[in-house]
């Protein structure tokens, strides 16, 4: 005798992210699951629970001590990277004033090249120029 074995046309389709996110978790969250955890009294209890959430049990022994120690805050997630440097008043006054240096400093140079520009046209066309802190 045959049995007929249902072969579904289209497979399931899974959703699979293109990059991994890393979960955050609320403070009033973690507050519950510790609330769930502490009731657990029987063997295997905690480990349904971690099951059934998706979490690992380091994460349970993480906020537990946070919540012992009384760091509220500490239940809730941590920015990542670097912590932003406090960038001190006068070293922006510093570089604000550098900035305008350099700027003067080339306007000099533009005054003093349209000043050779000035000699040179000069003699070429034959003028004589006033002579500086003196008369003509």
């Amino acid at each position: 005798m045959e049995t007929a074995v249902e072969i579904p046309a289209v497979a399931p389709e899974t959703e699979v992210s293109a990059k991994a996110q890393r979960r955050r978790f609320t403070a009033e969250y973690k507050r519950r699951l510790l609330k769930e955890a502490d009731r657990c009294l029987r063997p295997g209890e905690i480990g349904a629970l971690l099951r059934r959430e998706g979490l690992y049990a380091s994460a349970l022994t993480t906020w537990r001590a946070a919540r012992e120690r009384g760091e509220l805050a500490g239940l809730s997630p941590k920015k990542r990277g670097p912590r932003a440097r406090r960038v001190d008043p006068r070293d922006r006054r510093i570089t604000a004033q550098e900035r305008e240096l350099a700027q003067w400093k080339a306007r000099a140079q533009r005054a003093e090249a349209l000043v050779e520009i000035q000699k040179k046209a000069s003699e070429i066309l034959g003028l004589e120029l006033p002579k500086p802190g003196g008369k003509p």
